[in-house]
C-alpha cells in the first residue's frame, strides 16, 4: 500500500470516528504528497515520500520548539498530538548509537581526522540515514567524533 492510499484509508477512518485533530493533520499530510506529486510531475517512490514525510515531521517538530520558547501552552499540546500522528508515517528512526556506528564507519571509509573533512563526512552520512535520522543529531555526532 502506498503513503497516498494509506493517508486516505486513515482519513476516511477519521472521518468515521470523528476525529476531527487527526483528520486535518493527515489531510495536510495528503495535500503535501499530492502537491510533490505534483510538482515532480510522477508517482513517489518511497525515497521520495518518506522525504516528504520527513519535511512535514520537522516543520512541526520546529514549531513546537517555538511554541516552547513563546510560552504557548496551547499551541505545545497541539503541537505534540502533530508530531505523534506525523510519526505513524516516518521510518523506524535511528538510535544515536545506531547514527554513532554509521558515522565512525564512513569516518574510517574516508580516512578523514579533523573538523576540515566534516563536510565530506556528513554529505557521505545523510544519505545512508535520509528520513531515519534527524540532520541535527547526525551534525553533533559527526562534530564529536571529529572532535576527538
Amino acid at each position: 500500500m502506498s503513503l497516498l492510499q494509506q493517508l486516505t484509508a486513515d482519513m476516511v477512518t477519521a472521518m468515521k470516528e470523528r476525529d476531527k485533530e487527526t483528520l486535518n493533520v493527515v489531510r495536510m499530510l495528503k495535500a503535501a504528497v499530492q502537491n510533490e506529486q505534483i510538482e515532480l510531475g510522477h508517482d513517489l517512490n518511497s525515497d521520495e515520500e518518506v522525504a516528504v514525510m520527513a519535511r512535514e515531521y520537522k516543520q512541526r517538530k520546529e514549531s513546537l520548539a517555538e511554541f516552547e520558547n513563546a510560552g504557548r501552552d496551547d499551541l505545545v499540546e497541539q503541537a505534540k498530538k502533530e508530531l505523534t500522528i506525523v510519526e505513524k508515517y516516518m521510518p523506524q528512526q535511528l538510535s544515536k548509537d545506531d547514527v554513532e556506528k554509521i558515522v565512525s564507519e564512513v569516518i574510517d571509509t574516508l580516512g578523514v581526522d579533523s573538523m576540515k573533512g566534516f563536510g565530506q563526512v556528513m554529505g557521505a552520512v545523510m544519505p545512508k540515514v535520509k528520513g531515519q535520522a534527524d540532520g541535527k543529531l547526525v551534525n553533533q555526532v559527526v562534530k564529536e567524533q571529529l572532535s576527538k
